[in-house]
């Protein structure tokens, strides 16, 4: 049974990540409306009245790793909390702080007449690390914005991988259960309410798979679990005859398409974030300002107001520990000042946004439709590998898996820019080249996984409430978490080793 108390877990060894799995996708086929009721939300926004507007979202993450007392596993949170003299660990309050303070930041606001708007995107191993750490005071804090329903229109969650593995190297079993994970243990937390509310999902480091069959995987797996949209960097993706986004298209919703090897074909929206990564775009509010130079434009027969989208680490660097809650406040007011919406530049959140245009006649199915990014290149090969030149991949039918592999083997051997990594907010950093001694290990442990455990719960589904499954399916996740191959080989590699044979000696 889900519990809404945090304190119920801090005893236990495993977090509430499965067992749940009926409670969950009867939750999440709820497709009400979650903002936008009856022609107005409840902060009278009216689409018409907007010129355009901004949507800012706060990404949280700390890993698990083995480094606790024994070997104990932890939140690296805890273990800056612990060792204050390396590198900076110093900073372990200001990020315990970082964590909780928009539980201060929304309520202020409201009492003041503002009308603020943030999109949280937390972790599950930072989740879990707070109740480990039996830090009530910033669960509690964020139980405030999620279930009181007077601060619910201003604050909207975002779901995510459980584990904050990056989607492209996930063993593509494994993209499903990580969604799964995280709502779970989000309800847990949170309530069953709150997680209906949970429609848009923010990919860790916005990794976006570019490999057919493993982007359909994943568009496909956001769906059966209840996602609307999720957002998406604008370079990893392209239009469907392989040029980039337009200026005007990166502030609208755009339909990603994921059609796999077998040509099988579905589709997403999709909000894209602009530009870089620099958290300087959110502590200094950038999105705001940049909505103010950006217009209406025409999505059909409707006349539409831009969105600009950013998300940035809300805890990371100096920019985000001063300048953020300095700028952020400031914003709303200055919007205050200028009359609700009489301005024309609003913050909204990405659900609300798209339940106006909604509401407005805008269906999902008119955005115009987007792939990711080096697709162009395999259709084409694919059309060329036929006899014939296709820029439309609508009309390539009849596809199998065994062209689609050779036409990415040819492109791999005679284009030095393609590739099938996937695409993130940085094209500096890659979560597979040189970490062959984590990706074996990982993609090993979840072959071992799957092999106990998949025929075992197609027959019976309790047996994801045992406990042995719940560890196993801990190790195999942990191992997956992005930060164990982005520090560089050392001692981030050598915790995922660490799982893997925790995970290994279990199976």
């Amino acid at each position: 049974m889900i519990t809404t108390t945090s304190s119920s877990f801090v005893t236990s060894d495993f977090p509430p990540i499965c067992g749940n799995e009926d409670v969950i996708q009867q939750a999440v086929r709820d497709d009400a409306p979650v903002f936008f009721n009856n022609g107005s939300n409840e902060n009278n926004l009216r689409l018409e009245e907007i010129t355009s507007a901004f949507a800012c979202a706060l990404h949280m993450h700390q890993p698990t790793i083995p480094a606790g007392v024994n070997g104990a596993t932890i939140c690296n949170l805890q273990y800056m909390f612990e060792h204050q003299g390396e590198g900076d660990n110093h900073n372990a309050s200001v990020f315990a702080w970082c964590y909780g303070r928009m539980g201060d930041f929304i309520p202020q606001l409201v009492a003041q007449g503002s009308n603020p708007r943030i999109m949280l995107d937390y972790s599950g191993n930072l989740l879990w690390g707070l109740q480990q750490m039996q830090r009530h005071d910033i669960l509690d804090n964020l139980k405030r914005i999620t279930c009181d329903r007077q601060y619910q229109p201003y604050v909207e969650w975002l779901g995510t991988m459980w584990s904050h593995a990056v989607i492209p190297s996930t063993p593509i079993p494994d993209i499903k259960l990580h969604i799964q994970a995280w709502q779970s243990h989000f309800a847990s937390i949170f309530g069953i309410a709150a997680l209906k509310r949970v429609k848009g999902f923010s990919p860790p480091e916005m990794h976006l798979p570019n490999h057919p069959d493993t982007l359909y995987e994943y568009i496909k797996a956001l769906r059966e679990c209840g996602y609307r949209w999720l957002m998406v960097q604008e370079h990893s993706v392209e239009q469907i005859d392989g040029s980039a986004l337009t200026q005007d298209r990166k502030y609208i919703p755009n339909r990603l398409v994921a059609k796999n090897s077998k040509g099988e074909s579905l589709s997403i929206t999709a909000l894209i974030k602009t530009q870089g990564s620099d958290t300087k775009l959110v502590a200094q509010m950038q999105p705001y300002h940049e909505a103010k130079s950006r217009g209406r434009q025409m999505l059909g027969q409707v006349l539409i107001p831009s969105l600009v989208s950013q998300i940035a680490d809300g805890e990371n660097g100096g920019v985000m520990m001063n300048e953020f809650p300095r700028d952020y406040p400031l914003v709303w007011e200055q919007i205050k000042n200028n009359g609700r919406g009489s301005s024309g530049v609003v913050g909204l959140n990405g659900t609300e946004y798209l339940e106006m245009l909604e509401d407005a006649g805008i269906h999902p199915a008119d955005y115009p439709p987007i792939q990711a990014v080096q697709q162009h290149k395999v259709w084409r090969r694919v059309a060329q590998n036929r006899d014939r030149i296709s820029d439309r991949i609508s009309e390539l039918q009849n596809l199998n898996t065994a062209e689609v592999e050779r036409a990415i083997t040819e492109l791999k051997a005679s284009d030095h820019q393609f590739h099938m990594d996937g695409a993130s907010w940085t094209n500096s950093m890659s979560w597979v080249h040189g970490y062959e001694n984590v990706l074996e290990p990982m993609n090993q442990l979840s072959a071992k996984f799957h092999e106990k455990y998949d025929d075992l719960v197609a027959q019976d589904p309790s047996v994801t409430k045992r406990s042995d499954y719940q560890q196993a399916l801990l190790y195999n996740f942990l191992v997956q978490t992005s930060c164990f191959r982005y520090w560089g080989q050392g001692k981030w590699t050598d915790y995922a080793r660490e799982f893997y044979r925790r995970g290994e000696a279990l199976l």
